[in-house]
């Protein structure tokens, strides 16, 4: 865990102020450069940007920026980093392309989401993103098969077959190939919970465009519902790393021909209009994100996201140590809709949706759905009670 340093006046020290430079789509040079030849706890950077996901793309910047003032030392053990995790991420891009070569010959479509596909879209590599595990969309009635084909590829099954046979509904389909350590994650329209309402499947696969991985073309989401994705991804995890928005930040300024229009209407079709805005703000205040005008006013004019803004940007630098308790928790989920009851009803429906965590010791019995709806906030209340901000 990191202890990010300070100044006098307790803001953030410039460990912070430089990681936040190397994570802008803007970043100027000259900038960076006058950053990197201040005083600098190197160690700390590293370990801060490693804890915020940002130390593969901190590492290419500072390796770019060709600043005499980083350590020699800094620079090698950058350079092996990044050689180590490109190997990595180009282990599970060819395992993602063996995936869906397998998925297309059987007929089950599949989108990509988040990993790979989303790194070469806001930063040109698929290396440059630091992500553990591989997201894909399938249809609920495709994941019946998905999962027999996977088990016949030698993954092991977080969530077996007997459970989907009786309805049971995870956070997400799970599968672990043991000698590979790769955990592969399937997401259905029933496991969008974190999604206000539940996004039409059918919408996003005939929007879908392909990104180029390695000379393929993968299927993934249109830039506008990836950008409306990782916006609830974030508020799910209450943005606690700095990469979350950097993303946001990287995909909106990326992404020249982004239809703004179609961002707004298919946010506002499942809900997710005030989590948009939220991670648009952040995108904007700490990372200087280019929106065009009229977007960056109607994000500015959501006073309740600036408010959520604030609050992350101020807690985003410790957040690791500063972990929410309980009521935190739920007040900030109230607060992601828009208004009381919207907030209220999405915050019951997240305490009231039970993942494997909640049944997994009673799949091969068909519990009543109430059973585990009531089960859960007990689970939760037992995890998150203890813990509060500091």
């Amino acid at each position: 865990m990191v202890s990010v340093t300070t100044t006098s006046s307790g803001s953030p020290g410039a460990e912070w102020l430089v990681l936040l430079e190397l994570a802008s789509p803007v970043a100027e040079k000259p900038r960076l450069a006058h950053l990197l030849r201040g005083p600098l706890d190197w160690r700390a950077l590293l370990s801060l940007a490693d804890e915020h996901g940002l130390l593969a793309l901190a590492g290419a910047r500072i390796r770019n920026c060709d600043e005499p003032a980083v350590p020699p030392e800094i620079l090698q053990e950058l350079g092996e980093r990044q050689r180590k995790h490109a190997l990595l991420t180009l282990g599970m891009t060819a395992e993602l392309l063996r995936l869906l070569e397998r998925f297309a010959a059987s007929g089950i479509e599949t989108l990509v989401i988040k990993g790979p596909a989303l790194s070469v879209r806001c930063y040109g590599d698929p290396s440059a993103r630091q992500y553990g595990d591989l997201d894909l969309i399938v249809r609920g009635s495709d994941i019946r098969r998905s999962t027999e084909l996977m088990i016949a590829l030698g993954y092991a099954p977080r969530v077996p077959i007997e459970a989907i046979q009786t309805g049971k509904t995870p956070g997400e389909y799970a599968f672990q190939l043991p000698e590979a350590n790769l955990r592969i994650e399937f997401h259905t329209e029933h496991t969008f919970r974190y999604y206000p309402r539940p996004p039409r499947l059918d919408e996003l696969f005939s929007r879908k465009t392909p990104v180029r991985l390695d000379a393929h073309s993968v299927p993934a989401l249109a830039p506008e519902d990836e950008l409306i994705l990782i916006c609830i991804h974030g508020s799910k995890h209450f943005w606690e790393r700095l990469m979350w928005i950097a993303d946001v930040a990287a995909l909106a300024a990326c992404t020249p021909h982004m239809d703004w229009q179609r961002v707004k209407a298919s946010a506002r079709q499942v809900g997710a209009e005030r989590m948009l805005n939220l991670g648009l703000r952040l995108a904007m205040d700490l990372l200087h994100a280019p929106l065009p005008q009229e977007v960056a006013a109607a994000v500015n004019s959501d006073n309740g996201a600036g408010a959520l803004a604030a609050q992350i940007v101020r807690r985003l630098p410790a957040a690791s140590s500063a972990l929410l308790g309980l009521f935190q928790r739920a007040r900030f989920r109230t607060r992601l809709c828009g208004g009381f009851f919207l907030g209220l009803f999405y915050l019951l429906k997240l305490s009231l949706s039970p993942t494997e965590e909640d049944w997994m010791d009673g799949v091969e019995f068909k519990r009543s759905a109430l059973a585990d709806a009531l089960r859960r906030p007990i689970r939760l209340a037992r995890k998150y009670g203890r813990k509060s901000a500091t």
